[in-house]
């Protein structure tokens, strides 16, 4: 029988690394700039136990902000950076496209959670845990049947709370803040 694991997705800009502002990209990796704790939150998880996935919608390819190849390159060296860190991924999935391709890998459609979860060889996941900046990022948990983990430290700020169009399961300043609270919770 496959073991019941626990998957924890993670958003890139705004929850690993810088959120870039409104309507920008990293477009290089020396605009991309880790957030403190960060790479210690990806590690507390992975001590957990925590099958890692970075889901990310990155349609500047399309764009034609930046290639393939850069964003190939970014990961890369993102990887490096963390297994250096002993903070590693299971598995890294993005979504290039633009919102008009309507195609079912850009979040808040559920299609790399669903990409990610069959990377893996596992009979069902014991907790869902989507950890992101934005309500897009809430979307998809939701849309998906994870726990929702909104992030302070990218795109989104409590400040638009009334705007919400529903309340996130958890709201922490940073990864590494959720990662203490999920691991003591979930771990």
């Amino acid at each position: 029988m496959k073991p019941k694991v626990k998957i924890a997705f993670l958003d890139r800009d705004g929850v690993i690394n810088h959120y870039p502002g409104e309507g920008d990209y990293v477009k290089s990796w020396s605009e991309f700039k880790f957030i403190p704790g960060s790479v210690e939150g990806i590690k507390k998880l992975k001590e957990k136990g925590f099958k890692l996935f970075v889901v990310s919608n990155q349609s500047g390819v399309s764009r034609k902000l930046y290639s393939q190849e850069t964003l190939d390159s970014i990961t890369k060296r993102m990887n490096k950076y963390l297994k250096k860190n002993n903070a590693t991924v299971d598995g890294i999935f993005y979504c290039t496209h633009l919102d008009q391709d309507n195609c079912g890998c850009r979040k808040p459609k559920p299609g790399l959670l669903a990409e990610a979860l069959s990377s893996i060889d596992c009979q069902a996941a014991e907790v869902m845990i989507f950890f992101g900046d934005s309500f897009v990022d809430m979307k998809t948990a939701k849309a998906f049947g994870a726990k929702s983990v909104l992030l302070l430290s990218g795109k989104e700020k409590i400040a638009n709370r009334k705007d919400w169009e529903f309340e996130p399961d958890y709201i922490f300043d940073n990864l590494l803040l959720a990662a203490h609270y999920i691991c003591e919770h979930y771990g």
